[in-house]
């Protein structure tokens, strides 16, 4: 139950935080806020009116929305009209959201950074404690074929006369490149337990250094350091970016494997997944709780930015066609293009809660 709270809480404090830049954006550019939802209706309790906008919360929670006097489709007209606002003014509305998310999410890194989580480092400071870890698994390699796996950490390496004195990734590296064809043992944590295996350096393990003995792994060092507020803030930035750009790469891979006609969802995590990812992050502490979030947050500014009507990133689209032809789109027109990406919103949402609950029973 706690568990399902911390979720819902995760949730709520990432909707309101998109829907609040879209509000006060609007009420910077005197737009008339209507209504702030959190969930899409039917509505099931409202909050309360203030200065003209109604608080409310809704049945169907995948979402939250800021209604907007003369939103798209309505076409009223008059003092704090959205339409008769310029498509500009209208356009960073819409941004304000995203923008928001990605403003949380360099705020949730920095507090997590801050409580200390897992992060590369290129070398520790002095008196920090970094562990070698294995970022990356080449199929069919020799750790491949050794069971090494993404998130194991090297405990150390040796030959026959030599243990490896400094575990860093360049001195890793180097060992393994000085025994082509030579077994080394390499012990490990995996899943928490101690292994040891003995595994050759091969030739042609990494495409564009075929010439190269390697094991075929891809090792980075890993430090869990609190960092102070002004480093923490900074670094976050960083990590912020580099998530935007893994989601994006990520989207892109499920659009790619749709279009060839190839499951795309399966590995897609819905609200009922989440539940355990937060329940695991739970365990590890308040800042992997925070990283969490911060990630989530990043996913929620990606997925509006998709151009499907009805999310942020298909009103933009519709304004950009708007500016272009120098004229707005018919009335009905905009509604059945909201009511049909309302719709499709909802069978993803289905679909992705679907595949959770299949997991479940797997």
């Amino acid at each position: 139950m706690e568990t399902l709270l911390l979720v819902i809480g995760i949730l709520v404090f990432l909707i309101v935080v998109h829907e609040l830049g879209h509000f006060v954006a609007a009420k910077i550019a005197r737009v008339k806020v209507e209504e702030f939802g959190i969930g899409y209706p039917p509505r099931a309790f409202t909050f309360g009116k203030f200065r003209g906008t109604e608080y409310t919360l809704n049945w169907i929670p995948f979402g939250g929305f800021v209604r907007l006097f003369g939103d798209v489709g309505e076409g009223q007209h008059g003092a704090g009209s959205l339409v008769d606002a310029n498509r500009a003014v209208q356009a960073l509305i819409l941004v304000a959201g995203v923008s928001m998310n990605v403003l949380a999410a360099w705020g949730l890194y920095a507090g997590a950074l801050h409580e200390g989580v897992p992060r590369a480092v290129e070398a520790p400071v002095a008196g920090e404690i970094a562990q070698l870890m294995i970022s990356s698994v080449v199929p069919g390699s020799p750790a491949d074929a050794a069971g090494l796996a993404a998130g194991d950490e090297i405990l150390g390496l040796e030959d026959e006369d030599t243990l490896l004195a400094t575990l860093t990734p360049e001195a890793f590296s180097d060992f393994v490149r000085a025994h082509p064809g030579e077994p080394i043992t390499l012990t490990y944590l995996h899943a928490g337990e101690q292994k040891t295996t003995d595994i050759i350096p091969a030739h042609a393990v990494v495409p564009d250094e075929a010439g190269r003995a390697a094991l075929g792994v891809g090792v980075v060092l890993v430090s869990a350091r609190p960092l102070p507020w002004g480093e923490a803030v900074v670094e976050a930035f960083g990590a912020t970016k580099k998530t935007f750009v893994t989601v994006l790469r990520g989207l892109g891979s499920i659009a790619r494997r749709a279009l060839a006609g190839l499951p795309a969802f399966s590995e897609v995590v819905g609200p009922i997944g989440l539940v355990g990812v937060v329940g695991d992050a739970a365990e590890n502490g308040v800042g992997s709780v925070l990283a969490l979030a911060a990630f989530i947050s990043v996913n929620l500014a990606v997925i509006n930015l998709i151009p499907i009507p009805a999310l942020d990133g298909g009103r933009l689209v519709l304004l950009g066609v708007e500016a272009t032809l120098r004229r707005s789109a018919p009335k009905l027109a905009l509604q059945a293009l909201n009511a049909f990406g309302f719709a499709l919103i909802i069978v993803l949402m289905i679909t992705v809660t679907f595949n959770d609950i299949s997991r479940l029973l797997t």
